[in-house]
C-alpha cells in the first residue's frame, strides 16, 4: 500500500465470491492474488510482481443485508485520519464506519460525500514499509485513473477540493451529457468529476485499471463471463477505455494507449 497525501493510495473489492473474482482480474488485467489473512479477517491482495495494488475481500453480511451489490471502493490517504472524518462531517458528508484500526499496517473510517458516495480515508502505520520500486501508470496492471459520478458535479468538486486540495485542471464540453471535469492535485492529473447520467443508479466512484491492449481486454472479459457495457471508445488524449462488469456484479473500467 502506497501512501501520496491526499490522493487515492488503495483500492478494495467488497464482492460475493473472492476465489471467483480473483480468478477473473487476474486474467484480465494480469494481476495476481496473495492471502493475507489474519486471525478471523480473511484478506487478499491483487498484486502487481510483488507489489500490492489492491484488495479483495468478501462483501460484509451487514452490507448484503442493505442489498449493498458487490463494488470496488478507493481509499485516500491523509495524514490524520481522525480529524479528517471531522472534516468529512463538517462538510456535509458522513461516517459510515467509525475509526478502526488494522495493526501495524493503518488506522481508517468508512465515509460518504455530501452527495452519499461511499470512500474510505486512512492513515497508515509509520513503520509499515512502502515499496520503493511501485509500478506506475500506464504500466499494465496500475490504477489509471479515477472518475467521479456525482449527484451534482459543482457541490461534489467543492467537496473534494475543500478536503483533499484537488484543483480543476479543465472543463469539457460533453454536450447533453454535461461538464466534465478533469481534476489534479500538486501539477498531476489524477481523474475526472461529471454529474451522473440517468442510466447510473446512485452516485459513485469508477475506477480504470491499465491493460495491455483494449480489444485483447474484452476477450478477457468474455472468456471470464464478464460483459461490457460501454465501449470500447477513444478518449481526448488517445487512451482507449472500456466499461464492464464482472461476473459477480461489480463495475470496473479498463484502459489502454492501444486499441
Amino acid at each position: 500500500m502506497s501512501s501520496p497525501t491526499c490522493n487515492f493510495a488503495w483500492y478494495e473489492l467488497m464482492t460475493t465470491d473472492t476465489a471467483a473474482a480473483g480468478a477473473f482480474y487476474s486474467s484480465v488485467v494480469g494481476w495476481t492474488t496473495k492471502d493475507v489473512s489474519q486471525g478471523s479477517m480473511t484478506y487478499f491482495t491483487f498484486n502487481l510482481g510483488a507489489v500490492g495494488i489492491a484488495g479483495l475481500m468478501t462483501l460484509p453480511e451487514e452490507a448484503k443485508a442493505m442489498n449493498h451489490p458487490p463494488s470496488w471502493i478507493g481509499y485516500i490517504h491523509v495524514p490524520d485520519v481522525d480529524a479528517y472524518g471531522v472534516k468529512v462531517v463538517e462538510a456535509g458528508g458522513k461516517i459510515l464506519k467509525p475509526a478502526t484500526d488494522v495493526p501495524g499496517m493503518l488506522r481508517f473510517i468508512v465515509v460518504a460525500d455530501l452527495q452519499g458516495t461511499p470512500f474510505v480515508i486512512f492513515t497508515s502505520n509509520p513503520n509499515m514499509p512502502t515499496p520503493t520500486d511501485r509500478p506506475l501508470p500506464p504500466t499494465p496492471g496500475t490504477v489509471g485513473w479515477h472518475e467521479l459520478y456525482a449527484g451534482d458535479l459543482e457541490p461534489a468538486f467543492t467537496f473534494y477540493s475543500t478536503l483533499f486540495g484537488w484543483d480543476k485542471v479543465t472543463d469539457m464540453d460533453m454536450g447533453p451529457m454535461g461538464i466534465y471535469r478533469i481534476f489534479g492535485y500538486e501539477d498531476k492529473q489524477v481523474g475526472g468529476m461529471m454529474t451522473k447520467t440517468p442510466n447510473v443508479p446512485v452516485p459513485c466512484w469508477g475506477f480504470y485499471f491499465q491493460v495491455d491492449a483494449i480489444s485483447a481486454a474484452i476477450e478477457r472479459i468474455k472468456a471470464g463471463g464478464g460483459s461490457v457495457v460501454n465501449g470500447p471508445m477513444q478518449v481526448p488524449g488517445g487512451s482507449w477505455i472500456v466499461q464492464g462488469v464482472d461476473p459477480q456484479g461489480a463495475m470496473f473500467s479498463l484502459v489502454s494507449f492501444e486499441a
